[in-house]
């Protein structure tokens, strides 16, 4: 055991200078990040992946970070029109763009690309619902042909599906892609991938913005789900940037040498979804029993230490449609214990489980505080820490037998309500993100609806989707925890690093320097 011991010490000190020679090379840039890259396939890729999406593709219009002039600007497509009814919608592409693999990015290799993401009609490709066909009218002009006036401009800024692959690539499966090829326009390209492990970006010699001296050569993503070794290789310089650490960490964090703490607005809030076809959550009655239960304040000043705002339905409290007058939940253990007793459960007597990311310390506390409010109404709540994976197959595999309560944030593909709302609450034939399976006629009309007028009356949209919140509030879907902020750690010696939360804790390294 002795022999052993010295052995892996030996060994650590070996390999120890190998990984600070490369995270503290100039020319190095190393993002902490504390999770998985589920999915890398541009097309269907749907979480966490976006960091590394956002580098090695591109979209055909940029959403701006708030602050900016103009909500967008010109990306792979340098100017654009829409017809008087919104129906028609023309792309002008830049000239002398070339994918890694070499072809040119035309007209034809964009329709590829976005055929391809809406045939497989996975992810977050439901936001080109409202598009009949793509034709490529054009050798460098691509025009888009709409069932309902939409603003397709926005749309297509997504940070998700609206990537333009390689037409090559486009011919690929999702396992090629996840076997770490990929074809895009970006500055980067993937040069290694470890899948859980670490993820290499090398530079795109080929660029069409061109390279100026002291951009970064080389990104690498360390995969790291321990929150308390992220905030180690940050404070040490083992790593230029990171997110996800306790909300407790932050303000030490701000004062120490060489680290600045970026709080920031963001598009992000977290809520916990509840099973709405397995007992005892079917039943409405249970499930706002349980909104009744939840600790909000505390969550909001002990944990979040008052960064955070307790949510107001499923939108943030900054996007268009979120409707302040909405009926906004608050701890009644009193009315929790009523509408139990209601329900068929006077005394509680029920568990339920929760389940988290195991890395997400914030997500663990959400649970161990709620645990404690439900045992005062005789509800057990197991805390179940899960991988990322783990956590989302239990949902998706059998709803019947799924978690109860699944802890879930949520941020945007393109800034509109409908991403929310879409993508976690309308009614699914199979369960991707709506893992509350909730399905409400009423509620998928609304949206629908909405959805289809917000290119041309955004104001009668936005009275149509709060209108679907107050269905969802009332039916008690989810807890509505909490709107975060964005709160990044970077290192001083990082110069240009701006928050977009239009693409969430997505760095574009092509914009930094040393």
């Amino acid at each position: 055991m002795k022999r052993l011991l010295l052995f892996c010490i030996a060994l650590s000190l070996l390999l120890t200078p190998l990984f600070v020679s490369v995270a503290q090379d100039r020319n190095v840039f190393v993002y902490g990040h504390p999770v998985a890259f589920p999915n890398l396939d541009p097309s269907s890729g749907n979480s966490n992946e976006n960091v590394v999406m956002g580098n090695v593709y591109e979209t055909l219009t940029f959403y701006n970070a708030p602050g900016s002039d103009e909500i967008l600007s010109p990306k792979l497509a340098v100017s654009w029109e829409a017809s008087e009814d919104s129906l028609t919608w023309t792309f002008n592409l830049r000239e002398g763009v070339t994918f890694h693999d070499g072809a040119a990015l035309n007209a034809e290799a964009v329709k590829k690309a976005l055929d391809r993401t809406i045939s497989i009609g996975e992810g977050s490709a439901w936001i080109f619902w409202m598009i009949d066909s793509i034709e490529a009218a054009d050798e460098l002009v691509v025009q888009f042909n709409l069932n309902t006036p939409a603003p397709l401009d926005l749309v297509l800024s997504a940070g998700y599906a609206a990537w333009i692959m390689s037409p090559n690539a486009a011919d690929q499966d999702n396992a090629w892609f996840n076997d770490g090829n990929a074809a895009g326009t970006g500055p980067y390209m993937i040069a290694s991938n470890e899948p859980g492990q670490r993820m290499v970006l090398e530079a795109y010699p080929d660029y069409w913005g061109g390279w100026t001296v002291g951009q970064f050569d080389t990104i690498v993503f360390e995969i790291v789900e321990d929150p308390t070794v992220l905030e180690q290789m940050i404070r040490s310089g083992d790593a230029d940037f990171t997110y996800s650490l306790p909300f407790d960490n932050y303000g030490p964090l701000a004062d120490a040498s060489g680290v600045s703490v970026v709080v920031t607005p963001s598009f992000q809030n977290l809520l916990i979804l509840l099973n709405t076809v397995k007992e005892p959550t079917s039943n409405k009655l249970v499930r706002q029993a349980l909104s009744y239960s939840f600790p909000y304040a505390d969550v909001v000043t002990n944990l979040y230490a008052g960064m955070g705002t307790q949510a107001r339905g499923p939108i943030p409290a900054n996007m268009w449609g979120h409707g302040a007058g909405l009926l906004q939940y608050s701890q009644d253990l009193d009315k929790a214990r009523e509408l139990l007793a209601e329900a068929g459960y006077p005394d509680g007597g029920f568990s339920l489980v929760y389940t988290h990311v195991a890395s997400d310390l914030d997500e663990q506390q959400v649970g161990e505080l709620w645990r404690a409010s439900l045992a005062e109404i005789g509800v057990d709540l197991e805390i179940r820490g899960l991988a990322w994976e783990a956590q989302w197959d239990l949902a998706i595999n059998d709803p019947a037998s799924a978690q109860e309560a699944f802890g879930f944030y949520w941020w945007p593909d393109y800034i509109t309500p409908n991403s929310w709302l879409t993508g976690m609450f309308v009614s699914e034939e199979e369960p991707f993100f709506n893992l509350s399976y909730y399905s409400n006629p009423d509620f998928d009309s609304l949206v629908a609806g909405a959805s289809a007028i917000s290119g041309t009356d955004r104001v009668a949209a936005e009275a149509m989707y709060v209108a679907a919140q107050e269905l969802l509030l009332n039916d008690a879907a989810a807890i509505y925890v909490v709107d975060l902020p964005d709160i990044h750690v970077v290192r001083d010696d990082v110069s240009g690093y701006v928050n977009n939360p239009g693409y969430p804790h997505v760095v574009f390294f092509y914009d930094l320097t040393r």
